[in-house]
């Protein structure tokens, strides 16, 4: 059988380590979209779960109908189709509101100085950045930012819809809320619905990387982009008429510097690196059981080191330093080597190349002689007793699958007392051997594990492979087909592309 080796630029975000200072959004706020028609953009967003997100409650597809379905066993997309895209012409019933994001808006600092005297001290009102009209803020950017345990944000998470009565009281019970962060920009999809569902075809998927871009010159505003993708990670702007999304810096990236959010993010959460991937398996992957989603998708996933592949990734002229590149990836040994990190609601099946690695939640301590206490042994909880209930973690990694959710924390939960047994002494090693046998690791994966989540430098972290794209295409104003040497050759569009 033979392969369809291509490239793929993936990300791994390691949500135990995010601190939620939205240092990546303010990066990439400042570099992208700071312009007219782009106010309420924000390509990279930091969301508190449990919350509804932004825009509200996008992971609502029955409100949005956003990805794929499995219709009479084929797979079509959710939101539009010939016929549907007809008829939703000129009024789609899918696509978020400006309320949905939020109305952007300044403040009339004028008003301080015009103000006339008078007993009180003078305040600058907010105007909406988009009408120039006075406004009344309701909500905002991050707006459910640590909320935890509200019954506004919290409590509607679509997520909690699968949660028995039981589990939805435990979650919002004072001495056990929690929250965690979750990271998002665009996924940069292997079945992007995105791309499927745009009528002009201004959005595509560059060969060579597998970034999903949009064309400017060619985007007509038909919006079936915003509706088709499940993450709501594709906006509009409202000046240009124009749609828009995170590129992921590919600039950055042609002259070897990691994506700006990668760069600033404090945490150092964020992977970057290539992954080989036979596109022959797309539609079996996308095609495949909810249960089985995960496993199929890392399936995807080809060993660098395997001979076939190199000789695959060398017919369709990926560049070795690209296959070196693979070998030394980080987001590999993540993903399809030690099953760390997950992919964010998978039943979407648009194939998501951004990947999780799931958080494992603060434990319960007690109060004897009203001393907090958390013994060495109860210090990693077990994962069945975590804050957050598993049916919520796998609802948002596995398609409600729960056993690969448990397999991530459990290793990370092995990883930790290993360490922990080694600097601070207070686990024996019994327990260790335990946990490194019940997670199935050993101890030097878990040593490696160790080195790459906690000790890993910039270099390590971000793999950026050399593009040398003079090389291997020459920029025209109009597309072309190419084979490039240092990527799989694909359709190249001209540069403005957001």
């Amino acid at each position: 059988m033979t392969m369809d080796v291509r490239a793929q630029v993936t990300t791994v975000f390691h949500l135990d380590k995010c601190i939620g200072c939205h240092t990546c959004s303010i990066a990439c706020k400042n570099l992208w979209t700071d312009r007219k028609g782009a106010e309420y953009m924000w390509w990279n967003n930091v969301e508190t779960k449990p919350g509804t997100g932004y825009p509200t409650l996008w992971e609502d597809q029955e409100r949005y109908r956003g990805g794929w379905e499995l219709h009479q066993s084929r797979l079509r997309l959710r939101s539009t189709g010939k016929v549907r895209a007809f008829t939703n012409i000129f009024h789609n019933p899918y696509l978020p509101t400006i309320d949905d994001y939020y109305e952007p808006w300044t403040y009339r600092y004028q008003d301080l100085f015009d103000a006339p005297p008078g007993d009180d001290q003078p305040t600058a009102i907010p105007v909406s950045g988009i009408t120039g009209e006075y406004m009344d803020i309701k909500a905002g950017p991050n707006w459910d930012d640590d909320l935890a345990g509200s019954p506004v944000y919290a409590a509607n998470d679509p997520g909690l819809s699968g949660l028995t009565d039981q589990e939805k009281d435990q979650l919002f019970q004072l001495q056990r809320l929690v929250f965690f962060y979750l990271p998002r920009i665009c996924n940069h999809c292997l079945n992007p619905a995105c791309v499927a569902a745009c009528p002009s075809g201004a959005l595509y998927k560059r060969g060579e990387d597998g970034i999903v871009l949009v064309q400017q010159d060619m985007c007509r505003g038909w919006r079936f982009c915003v509706s088709a993708c499940p993450y709501k990670k594709v906006y509009y702007n409202w000046s240009t008429g124009k749609a828009e999304k995170c590129i992921l810096c590919y600039p950055r990236q042609e002259d070897g510097f990691a994506p700006a959010c990668f760069h600033s993010c404090v945490g150092r959460i964020r992977y970057l690196g290539v992954v080989l991937y036979d596109a022959e398996g797309i539609a079996l992957a996308a095609e495949a059981p909810d249960e089985m989603l995960v496993e199929i998708q890392r399936d995807l996933i080809l060993d660098p080191f395997e001979p076939s592949v190199i000789e695959g990734a060398r017919r369709n002229h990926i560049h070795d330093r690209w296959i070196e590149a693979a070998r030394q990836s980080p987001v590999y040994k993540l993903i399809k080597q030690w099953h760390l990190a997950l992919p964010l609601h998978p039943e979407f099946r648009t194939l998501p190349m951004l990947f999780y690695v799931p958080p494992l939640l603060p434990v319960m301590g007690s109060m004897p002689e009203n001393r907090y206490r958390v013994q060495a042994e109860e210090l990693f909880a077990g994962v069945e007793q975590a804050r957050v209930p598993m049916h919520y973690m796998a609802g948002l990694f596995a398609a409600g699958e729960q056993t690969v959710v448990r397999g991530s924390l459990l290793k990370q939960v092995a990883v930790r007392l290993y360490q922990r047994a080694r600097s601070v002494g207070d686990v024996s090693e019994s327990q260790v051997e335990e946990a490194l046998k019940k997670a199935g690791c050993s101890p030097s994966e878990a040593e490696e594990i160790y080195r790459l989540t906690t000790l890993a430098g910039a270099a390590e972290r971000h793999a950026v492979p050399p593009y040398q794209r003079e090389m291997s295409i020459e920029q025209t104003s109009a597309p072309q087909t190419f084979r490039g040497e240092t990527g799989l050759g694909g359709r190249q569009r001209p540069r403005r592309e957001y």
